[in-house]
């Protein structure tokens, strides 16, 4: 059974920065892709940034520049460093892993509150 844990949310200034972690079991985590996606209230979820098993990245237009996404494979781990954040980053976090199948894994999400 895929389980995806987030942590590392919570409350920071604006301009601060957060570091949240995704620990993911049951999966070979080492071949699939993982993402991180935000969801603020009244809004649809969208992509943050992924990451392949290749260690190719892409992020969204609006992180570009202050967030940075990586993994540890041997600990099966995806981590979203996130500097210089804005109010408008405010939203639950979620952890995604995809297999090479194209079967999707998502976590139960962590929340980041930055205030102005």
């Amino acid at each position: 059974q895929v389980q995806l844990v987030e942590s590392g949310g919570g409350l920071v200034q604006a301009g601060g920065s957060l570091r949240l972690s995704c620990a993911a079991s049951g999966s070979l985590f080492s071949i699939n892709t993982m993402g991180w996606y935000r969801q603020a209230p009244g809004k649809q979820r969208e992509l943050v940034a992924i990451i392949t098993s290749g260690g190719s990245t892409n992020y969204a237009d609006s992180v570009k520049g202050r967030f940075a996404i990586s993994r540890d494979n041997a600990k099966k781990m995806v981590y979203l460093q996130m500097n210089s954040l804005k109010p408008e980053d405010t939203a639950v976090y979620y952890c995604k892993e995809t297999s090479p199948w194209g079967r999707d894994y998502w976590g139960q999400g962590t929340q980041v509150t930055v205030s102005s």
